[in-house]
């Protein structure tokens, strides 16, 4: 009799029903895309300024060549602006602010080499991320970096008589911004295959140093010989330097095109570089990341 009550008792108990489990929905393609990508912009941007003497030499190398070769040149500097009396100082400074975003630009994509030793790299490569997010992310880092050393040097043209209007302020930080996408972009499809910053080394002193020279960062275009005005005017960075000198120094400026094509030229130069870098990151390699 008490088992069978006991049985009774037990079917009648009801069984405690299951807990609800809350779950949050999973974010979108696209916004888990741009929280990746913000994570790596982050992390390049703290990784920069831990690293105090590098963020000093990227802007101490290139103000001490401006003012040790914009002086030794000084007066005697016949270019497009002697007629005005434009010092070579003047001239060359908006050469040196490209060249502060481009020494910014590259190294700074060179992280990508240490993170694939290091085996970050791999890390992020199997994880579910998609790889345009890390090339959007870590572009975006080294063209921050890389556009924040360039207006700081912009600073240094106070003294020099540069005068900011709001919409000539506006027009510099866009076009600091391109010369730097373009060229991190660029960076980033440099390091990107590469297996030793000693070879990243060698690519940026045969390559983009050149790349530099013949913007008509140092000398007018006006007075070069003929293959080289077919070289600069071929040059992408000549479009960034001349728009600079052009907002910069308006009144002594000779400007070889206009600033509209100039911006439009620029803009095509740094979509066609983050598209290659989207391909390249893209692109199946059977060589281990790390």
């Amino acid at each position: 009799m008490e088992k069978t009550l006991a049985s009774h008792t037990q079917l009648a108990t009801p069984r405690s029903a299951p807990m609800a489990t809350a779950t949050l929905p999973a974010p979108s393609p696209v916004l888990h895309g741009l929280l990746v990508a913000g994570s790596l912009w982050w992390r390049e941007i703290v990784r920069f300024y831990r690293q105090r003497s590098r963020m000093v030499g990227v802007i101490a190398s290139p103000v001490l060549f401006w003012l040790v070769i914009g002086s030794g040149i000084g007066s005697s500097f016949h270019g497009e602006g002697a007629a005005t009396g434009e010092h070579y100082l003047h001239y060359f400074f908006p050469g040196v602010l490209v060249m502060i975003v481009l020494f910014t630009s590259i190294f700074t994509m060179m992280s990508v080499i240490e993170d694939r030793k290091e085996g970050f790299l791999l890390s992020v490569l199997v994880a579910p991320v998609s790889r345009s997010a890390i090339v959007l992310g870590k572009v975006l880092g080294g063209t921050t970096l890389a556009a924040s050393q360039g207006l700081i040097f912009l600073l240094l043209g106070i003294p020099l008589g540069i005068r900011f209007s709001l919409p000539v302020l506006g027009l510099t930080v866009v076009t600091v911004f391109l010369i730097s996408f373009a060229l991190t972009a660029l960076g980033f499809v440099i390091a990107w295959p590469m297996e030793s910053t000693q070879g990243f080394h060698a690519v940026i002193n045969l390559f983009l140093i050149p790349l530099w020279l013949l913007s008509g960062a140092m000398f007018p275009l006006a007075g070069a010989s003929g293959w080289i005005r077919i070289l600069v005017r071929a040059n992408p960075l000549t479009y960034g330097v001349e728009s600079l000198r052009r907002l910069l120094f308006p009144a002594s400026a000779a400007p070889q095109f206009p600033l509209g094509m100039s911006l439009t030229v620029l803009t095509g130069f740094a979509l066609v570089l983050f598209g290659l870098a989207f391909v390249i990151a893209n692109r199946r390699s059977k060589r281990p990341a790390a």
